[in-house]
């Protein structure tokens, strides 16, 4: 049997006889949830009962010769038309719609995604709709109570209320309309139960429909006390009611649904915890704007009847955010809805904060939340109940009605690119979504992408350009000093005691001779003094080094013998890590692969000992204990907190730990990029940079401008109280452009010196890039299918004379072999994106190209390696 009807391929053996197709003539075509990719046909064709099934409902198919149950999204509805010209009696109906639609354009923005990143539509739309939604996890059915026609008796003095149910006049009107759990509900579909209906435990179903019995003395006293409960008590779910009127059991109520006295109505609802996010921001309301802010309002408010593009670059702690809530509050007032998207989970409770303090109805999309939570969420936003969505990549695609705004805040962040299926960058998917919904989208991020620079501020700017240069209230900038991390670490094998003044108690210096600093710590005595006095003034410390583990580099002690340990699986060294739960303390791990394995004892050529180099988070945290924490009480998740992958294993672990430090319990961070955006705490008073050139000398070229952007973002962390902000930049290249730009904070000068050099290589934003990376375990495999491709796009090139096509290729990746998997790619380069989509198309007809397993197509990449 066939997998549906795919118009476009009408293979008779695809066509056997099925189940009867539905009478009423209607048809639908469906984007499989499976990664079927034939970009020749729109969908697999099935009959539909009725004209009820509209374009994006979720169905589900029969798809193969077994008929087997696939979900997948209606993309077009209609008539016989959509037969193609195939027999009706060859198309087999649908097996059930699941009530789950996605709004129309969403379905259509599917379209633009699948064939801009090369990716089956049926992927696309699984994509667009969360695995709880699909799921309908926490959805359940719930019985809610009001009374019934009770003229057949007469009234009765009603029982005084037990001493132990609420006051009917003070909490009444406030019970939820679900059990009285730490849950909560977001209604869907409610439908009346009959007196004889069973209830959804099947208690009423068990007596027979005959005329009820009179009712005993008990029952109509309780029901006299049900019917003195205020009217805005009802409807009211069963437990909630029973739990009012202090019963120890439903059965009382049930026999009075039975005996018609009460009218029950099954809803069904979607429970899950109370997001119990903690308080991490400062309160914004009643904020006066600056000139500049306003200014900007005044730009862009007269413009969201209709779509452009905004680019706001704002200095850290300029007040971006309170520019998004002032314009979402006019978009608001005129009815339609906003949708705000933050890079990071880490940033999503402190912004999801500011707005739930000004707006009633705010749902929250990240991937910290439980199943059962995103379920309720995505509901909330697809009913119109909440009108404003706050989350992270993925809330992209929040099913809100009638959107009125996006934000795309940090737009700069690579966190915004998806590194599986289907590869999208959530900024430019934003952009493309906002033009179909007609609304405009405002980028924001105090270092732009230098693609949204580009487009804002270069020839031809096809993006609006409005600029915060000032700090909004007293914070002012920090000012940045650049530390020769060389000079320092000659100072410190040289004398044991920092050439800089130690800190008021004196035992910086007196430490720094501890045996585990006989080689040269990761934190300079520059640094190490700033932060002790910092700690005295009882101010609070950022230290970032991008960096995890504690040593990155492990080698033979002998330097003829050049044995490294690196991973069996993977072209990589492998990172040692601390860790407690193993009796050595300490093992080695592949941060591709994920493979683990003790420390071997000594070197697997020579046999003589091993060293180790480098360093990591686990080692900054090691030495601030060990310098600082008998003078300045700094203890291990207690006063000192390291925030990077390994030790922050969910979102509550990261929202707990900002909690903390907002409210001064932690007093220094140590951590990886992660605590460089979003986080504003006013006593920050020092930020230190351990390495400014961790990033610098990879294999990619954006690697100047992460580098520029890192800096500058978690510089901003600093200053933003009434104290005066000081960050401190350890680098072994102090005078290389990238360092003294970030320092000086200047932007401008750096992204036109970036996009010139850009130019000149054809690198984009100058061009448009997609990079295929072929991988198998056998390496002459992945060879030979990259360079099949390479053949195809340059037969292609020669035949279009497109001599502005750049094809590179195929080459061993920087990391050649991962997981197993040698990788070879190849980069297309083109002027413009049509062209490079031309490329791609054909190559995709000829069926040479398919995102699968073996082949990966990232157009637009942000990484390279």
């Amino acid at each position: 049997m066939h997998r549906g009807t795919s118009v476009g391929n009408p293979d008779p053996i695809l066509f056997s006889a099925g189940p009867t197709p539905a009478p009423s003539g209607r048809y639908v075509r469906v984007a499989v949830e499976r990664g079927l990719d034939d970009p020749s046909a729109d969908g697999l064709t099935y009959a539909a009962p009725d004209d009820s099934i509209q374009v994006g409902e979720r169905v589900v198919v029969p798809l193969g010769k077994g008929d087997k149950p696939a979900g997948g999204v209606v993309i077009a509805a209609g008539g016989p038309e959509l037969l193609a010209g195939l027999a009706a009696s060859r198309i087999k109906p649908i097996l059930r719609a699941t009530g789950i639609r996605l709004p129309p354009r969403l379905a259509e923005l599917a379209h633009w995604l699948s064939a801009y990143y090369i990716c089956p539509l049926g992927m696309v739309m699984s994509t667009m709709l969360p695995a709880a939604v699909k799921h309908q996890t926490g959805r359940r059915s719930t019985l809610f109570i009001s009374p019934g026609p009770l003229a057949a008796y007469p009234p009765l003095p009603a029982s005084p209320v037990p001493p132990t149910s609420p006051s009917l006049r003070g909490e009444v009107g406030a019970l939820p309309a679900v059990p009285v759990t730490d849950e909560s509900s977001s209604q869907s579909r409610s439908s009346p139960v009959p007196p004889t209906s069973p209830s959804p435990r099947g208690e009423v179903g068990a007596l027979p429909p005959v005329p009820p019995p009179p009712l005993s003395r008990k029952a109509r006293d309780l029901l006299a006390r049900i019917t003195a409960l205020p009217p805005q008590t009802f409807p009211i779910a069963i437990d909630a009611l029973a739990g009012l009127l202090a019963l120890s059991t439903r059965q009382p109520l049930l026999r009075l649904i039975r005996s018609g006295q009460l009218i029950a109505e099954a809803r069904e609802s979607i429970s899950a915890r109370t997001l119990h996010e903690p308080r991490l921001a400062r309160a914004t309301s009643g904020l006066t704007l600056t000139t500049d802010q306003s200014r900007i309002i005044d730009a862009i408010s007269p413009t969201l009847d209709r779509f452009g593009v905004h680019l706001i670059r704002g200095v850290t702690g300029s007040g971006k955010t309170e520019v998004y809530i002032r314009l979402i509050e006019i978009v608001l007032a005129t009815g339609r809805t906003a949708l705000i998207l933050v890079p990071e989970i880490a940033l999503t409770p402190q912004t999801s904060e500011r707005f739930r303090d000004r707006f009633p109805a705010v749902a929250v999309l990240h991937s910290g939340l439980t199943a059962a939570q995103r379920h309720r969420e995505w509901a909330r936003a697809s009913t119109g109940q909440a009108r404003v969505v706050v989350g992270a990549r993925s809330a992209v695609f929040a099913p809100l009605p009638d959107l009125g705004l996006i934000v795309v805040d940090e737009e700069h962040d690579n966190s915004y690119k998806q590194d599986q299926l289907p590869r999208y960058h959530a900024r430019d998917v934003a952009i493309k979504r906002a033009q179909l919904e007609a609304c405009p989208v405002i980028l924001g991020s105090a270092t732009p992408s230098l693609e949204s620079w580009a487009n804002a501020a270069g020839p031809g700017a096809r993006f609006r350009l409005h600029e915060l240069p000032h700090r909004a209230g007293p914070g002012r900038l920090p000012k940045v000093e650049i530390i020769d991390l060389m000079a320092e670490r000659k100072l410190m094998r040289t004398s044991p005691v920092p050439p800089t003044s130690p800190s008021p108690r004196g035992e910086v210096g007196a430490l720094t001779s501890h045996p585990r600093h006989c080689r040269p710590g990761l934190i300079g005595p520059t640094l190490m003094s700033a932060l002790a006095r910092t700690l005295d003034a009882g101010g609070q410390a950022i230290l970032l080094l991008n960096r995890r583990g504690y040593s990155s580099y492990l080698c033979c002690s002998d330097q003829n013998c050049g044995w490294v340990l690196a991973c069996d699986n993977c072209d990589a060294a492998m990172v040692l890590h601390m860790d407690r739960a193993i009796p050595t303390g300490r093992l080695v791990k592949c941060h591709h692969c994920l493979a683990e394995q003790l420390i071997p004892k000594s070197c697997a050529l020579c046999a003589k000992p091993i060293i180790w180099l480098g360093g990591g988070t686990q080692r900054i945290e090691e030495e601030l204990i060990d310098t600082l924490g008998p003078s300045h009480g700094l203890a291990e998740d207690d006063t000192l907190k390291r925030l990077d992958s390994d030790s922050m294993r969910t979102a509550r672990d990261y929202f707990d730990a900002l909690a903390r430090f907002g409210e001064g319990r932690i007093k220094v961070l140590v951590g990886t990029q992660m605590i460089a955006k979003g986080l504003d705490y006013p006593n920050v008073r020092l930020v230190g940079i351990i390495n400014a050139d961790t990033a610098l000398a990879l294999p990619d070229f954006r690697a100047a401008e992460r580098t520029f952007q890192l800096i500058s973002q978690v510089a901003g962390r600093a200053g933003r109280g009434e104290h005066p902000g000081r960050v401190i930049l350890q680098t072994v290249q102090p005078h290389h452009p990238v360092i003294t730009l970030a320092a000086a904070h200047d932007y401008t000068t750096f992204a036109e010196h970036e996009l010139a050099l850009r130019r000149a290589a054809r690198l984009p934003p100058a061009t448009r890039m997609a990079r295929i990376v072929t991988r198998d375990k056998k390496e002459e495999k992945a060879r030979d299918r990259a360079a099949q491709l390479a053949d195809f796009f340059r037969r292609h090139r020669a035949a279009d004379s497109q001599r502005d096509l750049l094809i590179r290729g195929p080459m061993p990746c920087p990391i050649s072999r991962i997981a197993g998997y040698f990788r070879y790619a190849l980069e297309l380069t083109a002027p413009t994106p049509g062209l490079l989509q031309s490329l791609l198309t054909a190559a995709r007809n000829a069926s040479l190209l398919k995102s699968d397993h073996t082949t990966a197509v990232d157009v637009d990449p942000v990484a390279m390696m």
